[in-house]
């Protein structure tokens, strides 16, 4: 194939993966939205909502690694569309469910963790394909638009969840859904995920190696490149920590600023909206030069941001100053969330070996995942035992001090030589 269609072909990649991933996300977002408010609805119980959780955070955290490991042994085309047909058959399922037996609950659990695990081998496959759809000049527009398409799902999902809720029966949520995985499949079905390969025959031929050896190799592929490992180690640290985020935000905002529930939720879209933004501006801009130095800003920002929520709980605000505030605080939250995420996402697609790329990040969303029921876990007692502002401070200066550590002089020139010379 010539450059010249290799580079045509790219860019209806480019568009149809970022279509497909719009429309599968704000079907997941609707879903998940509805889902949740019919979990409620039926139960009235918080741990029954949290159960539905686990179920989704759970089956991610154990079979990561795996589904890692199968995208770099198989073909991408293949897994990618078969987990978004095993994902629409799970619905599918639930909705003849619930047509002959009515909302169970544990119809419900089973049908989120089935998508959570078929969802999974679709993120890692694609998260690990993206260099051989799209050529190496577009990669960071391509992490842009991909950052976009979610953002768009996280402001409108909600929105259109809601109204649909309050008008339409549990069976049109999971008719939108069956709907969004059948588009995004037949989509990704136009897509060669070979486009841009490096691997030669002998290094996709590893069927000698047993699948216990191949993930023990991935495991040694990450431990073996320090800069790679360091930007893992520091994913799991933030999730972790910014698990005291996810609880402290409605803690501080509803529980003791007693904040209204709209204007809560105007602060939270406020997330999305700055990832939004800041989305568009990397799918626009040239290429980052030196990421991990601006992926390290980023998250040293967050990190005071995290600790700027403490702030109206100790000092005086009115009430409007106070939305104006977390409007403004979560704004620029998401804006450096995707200064983190998309320069450190173009790094790995171009750094990590082709071979090792699904179980690199099989591995990495292993590792973040389960570090956030853990956290949720024990800020949430964190909270309940002191003042807040002290928990938040606390998480930040943590936060602080890990990146200082693990992303130090010598590792940012060791992954950036041209650093040195700055």
């Amino acid at each position: 194939m010539s450059e010249e269609l290799r580079i045509k072909q790219a860019t209806f990649h480019l568009y149809t993966f970022t279509v497909s991933k719009l429309i599968s996300t704000f079907g997941s977002s609707v879903y998940a939205f509805g889902i949740s408010l019919y979990v409620l609805a039926l139960t009235g119980s918080a741990a029954s909502f949290a159960i539905n959780l686990i179920c989704s955070i759970l089956p991610r955290s154990i079979l990561s690694p795996f589904a890692g490991y199968v995208a770099d042994k198989y073909s991408k085309k293949a897994i990618v569309i078969l987990s978004q047909i095993a994902s629409m058959l799970a619905v599918a399922g639930l909705l003849v469910f619930v047509l002959l037996n009515g909302l169970s609950l544990t119809a419900i659990y089973t049908t989120t963790a089935l998508l959570s695990i078929s969802t999974m081998f679709t993120g890692v496959t694609f998260s690990s394909s993206i260099a051989n759809l799209i050529d190496p000049d577009r990669i960071q527009r391509a992490m842009g638009f991909n950052q976009s398409a979610i953002s768009i799902a996280a402001i409108g999902g909600p929105v259109v969840g809601g109204i649909l809720f309050g008008f339409v029966s549990m069976n049109v949520f999971l008719v939108i859904q069956v709907t969004a995985y059948a588009l995004a499949v037949l989509l990704e079905s136009t897509m060669n995920f070979k486009l841009f390969t490096n691997r030669t025959e002998q290094q996709s031929d590893s069927s000698k190696n047993s699948m216990l050896k191949e993930m023990k190799e991935g495991f040694f592929y990450l431990k073996s490149n320090r800069v790679i490992m360091v930007i893992v180690t520091t994913a799991v640290g933030i999730n972790f920590f910014f698990s005291s985020m996810m609880i402290g935000l409605p803690f501080i905002a509803v529980q003791q600023l007693q904040i209204d529930a709209t204007h809560f939720g105007m602060i939270e879209a406020m997330i999305a909206i700055g990832m939004l933004v800041a989305s568009i501006y990397f799918s626009v801009s040239k290429d980052v030069e030196f990421p991990l130095l601006v992926a390290k800003r980023g998250i040293l920002a967050m990190s005071v941001l995290l600790a700027g929520m403490g702030i109206p709980l100790i000092i005086g605000m009115s009430y409007n100053v106070t939305v104006g505030y977390f409007l403004l605080l979560m704004l620029i939250f998401g804006i450096s969330n995707v200064f983190v995420n998309t320069p450190i996402g173009v790094m790995m697609q171009k750094d990590v070996a082709e071979e090792y790329r699904g179980r690199v990040f099989g591995i990495l969303e292993s590792m973040a995942m389960a570090m956030m029921p853990l956290g949720y876990l024990l800020f949430g007692l964190l909270y309940d035992m002191l003042p807040a502002e002290y928990v938040v401070v606390a998480s930040s200066l943590c936060l602080i001090a890990l990146t200082s550590y693990l992303m130090r002089s010598s590792i940012m020139e060791e992954a950036m030589p041209s650093l040195q010379k700055i």
